[in-house]
């Protein structure tokens, strides 16, 4: 029979350790523990912090779990089960809004389309499955990065390119509009990415409450704005929608 390798099951201990109990735990703690000494548990950790597992609060020197670990718990969320259970909400979606209707994901520091549901009308489209969005200018990204965690991470990291003239790329005025997305429940792109264009997304969420994807709408400016705002029924029409997938998935009322 094959051995077990010690320092995958140390670091596997470790993780269980910080997912129960204490939200944070110091080195001496978890070597203690673990029956570990200092320096092999000082180790495992250095490495686990290394690669998004455990992060480390600078004040008080104290490990918790690291935001990796979220895009690791929502995989089993197959990508196939999200689409499957916004199919008939996004043919919805697109029939009363009369615009395009985009599923996405995050993935590899972007938004990957999963699910595309044309314009109900006669216009020529091209089927955008498996394009990928940037995370700071567009709704879909916006959505993801203000409730994920880890799409957070990503889109300040990131090279926050001007696409267009209205296209927010400061770190502070990011920031503010992603309060402003999660205040009131929805994000908007009005030009920030293409010009003429205008988008509305909401985020999806699991039966954990963890998000797990975005749905929205896109169309010309002069359709999804009314002097100059978003039109509040198209709001409300892709927020019911993204609430109507979360429950599909098993979370319940927002």
């Amino acid at each position: 029979m094959a051995r077990n390798i010690q320092s995958l099951e140390r670091a596997a201990a470790m993780l269980r350790l910080l997912a129960g109990g204490e939200r944070r735990l110091g080195l001496s703690d978890i070597a203690s523990a673990l029956g570990l000494a200092k320096g092999t548990a000082h180790g495992i950790l250095r490495t686990l912090q290394h690669e998004g597992f455990v992060e480390q609060d600078e004040a008080s020197g104290r490990y918790q779990l690291g935001a990796e670990l979220l895009r690791l718990g929502t995989t089993y969320l197959d990508v196939h089960e999200l689409r499957a259970r916004a199919l008939v909400w996004t043919d919805d979606l697109a029939r009363s809004s009369g615009e395009s209707v985009h599923l996405g994901v995050l993935h590899q520091q972007g938004v990957l389309i999963v699910h595309h549901v044309f314009r109900p009308d006669d216009s020529r489209q091209v089927l955008e499955i498996g394009a990928m969005q940037p995370l700071h200018s567009t709704a879909l990204g916006k959505v993801l990065s203000a409730y994920d965690p880890v799409a957070h991470s990503e889109a300040l990291e990131a090279d926050r390119k001007p696409f267009t003239e209205r296209t927010v790329c400061g770190a502070e005025d990011f920031e503010q509009l992603l309060d402003l997305t999660r205040a009131r429940g929805y994000a908007a792109d009005v030009e920030e990415t293409w010009e003429g264009v205008a988008s509305i997304a909401a985020p999806i969420h699991d039966r954990r409450r963890m998000p797990v994807g975005a749905v929205g709408i896109t169309g010309a400016v002069e359709r999804v704005c009314r002097d100059g705002e978003v039109r509040p029924e198209l709001i409300a029409a892709v927020r019911d929608c993204a609430r109507a997938v979360s429950r599909d998935l098993g979370a319940g009322r927002f």
